[in-house]
């Protein structure tokens, strides 16, 4: 397993965001961005969007709490043979889960080959 601290992979995930074309955030709204070790039910995912999709968003109301797109720090790692490879997983896992924000599919997210 690589071993990168929680601190810098919060940073590689900054950087990722930082990456992404400004329209693909433009509309993300309430959303924050999370990383935690390992998700609560120990599943291998890479990370995980938990709210109201755009196209839900007729229901959401003022006050809401955020959405939250939450990367899993040490199934990333597991998940890598080195750095580089660890920054494009990360990207893609951005990606993945803002699609789904958007009310992208899981199977046209793979259709897409974001997944």
């Amino acid at each position: 397993m690589l071993d990168i601290s929680h601190e810098e992979f919060e940073s590689l995930v900054a950087d990722g965001l930082d990456s992404l074309h400004d329209d693909m955030l433009a509309q993300l709204d309430n959303v924050i961005f999370l990383v935690e070790d390992r998700p609560s039910d120990g599943s291998e995912i890479l990370g995980v969007y938990e709210g109201f999709s755009l196209a839900e968003r007729g229901a959401y109301g003022y006050g809401e709490e955020p959405d939250r797109i939450i990367l899993f720090r040490e199934n990333l790692l597991d998940h890598c043979s080195d750095q580089e490879e660890l920054v494009h997983e990360i990207r893609v896992t951005l990606v993945h889960e803002i699609a789904h924000f958007y009310g992208i599919t899981e199977e046209r997210i793979h259709e897409l080959g974001w997944g």
